[in-house]
C-alpha cells in the first residue's frame, strides 16, 4: 500500500476475517498428517511407491524445530522422496540438522562445583584471582571449596 501498488482499501477488504495459525513447531500433532499428504503428493508426481516413513524418520521430523514451517517440511519431504529407496523413507534420507542438545542428569550443585574447579585450575589455584573471575567474594569461594572437599595441592584432580 505504501508503494502504491495496492488500493488503499484492499488490506481492510481482505482483513474481514483473520486466520492465525501457530508455527509448525508448536503444533507437532499436524506433522504426521502433513507428512502423509506430502508423501502421497510426491509419490504421484515422481511415480514412486513409498508406502511408509520409518519411526526414526518420524521422530526426527518431530524433534526438528521447522523455522520454515510447512514449506520447509514440504521441501524436506520432497528431497527425501528423491533419495529414498522404496518402499520407505528413512532418517538418513533427510538433510535436516538438529542442534545438539546436551542432556545431563547433573545437579546444579554439581555444575557449579565443576565450573568453580575449572576456573580455579585456570587460575593455577589462586583463590583471590578465581574469586574475581567468578565475581564472588573470596570467603564465599573458600566456603564452597571447603564444602566440595577441595585441597590446595589437588586443583586438577579435585573431586
Amino acid at each position: 500500500m505504501e508503494e502504491g501498488r495496492f488500493r488503499p482499501d484492499l488490506y481492510y477488504r481482505l482483513n474481514v476475517f483473520q486466520i492465525q495459525l501457530l508455527a509448525l513447531h508448536d503444533r507437532k500433532g499436524d506433522i504426521p498428517v502433513l507428512v502423509d499428504h506430502f508423501v502421497r503428493k510426491f509419490c504421484a508426481s515422481m511415480n514412486k511407491r513409498i508406502t511408509r516413513v520409518s519411526p526414526n524418520a518420524m521422530a526426527l521430523l518431530d524433534r526438528y524445530q521447522w523455522p520454515g514451517n510447512i514449506r520447509e517440511l514440504e521441501n524436506a519431504i520432497e528431497r527425501a522422496m528423491v533419495v529414498a529407496q522404496e518402499p520407505e523413507i528413512r532418517e538418513e534420507d533427510f538433510a535436516l540438522r538438529l542442534p545438539v542438545v546436551e542432556h545431563t542428569t547433573r545437579t546444579l550443585d554439581d555444575m557449579e562445583r565443576a565450573h568453580i574447579l575449572a576456573v580455579l585450575e585456570d587460575c593455577k589455584g589462586n583463590q583471590t584471582v578465581a574469586a574475581e573471575v567468578l565475581d564472588i567474594d573470596r570467603v564465599t569461594l573458600h566456603n564452597k571449596l571447603k564444602r566440595y572437599g577441595w585441597k590446595r595441592a589437588a586443583t586438577a584432580e579435585a573431586l
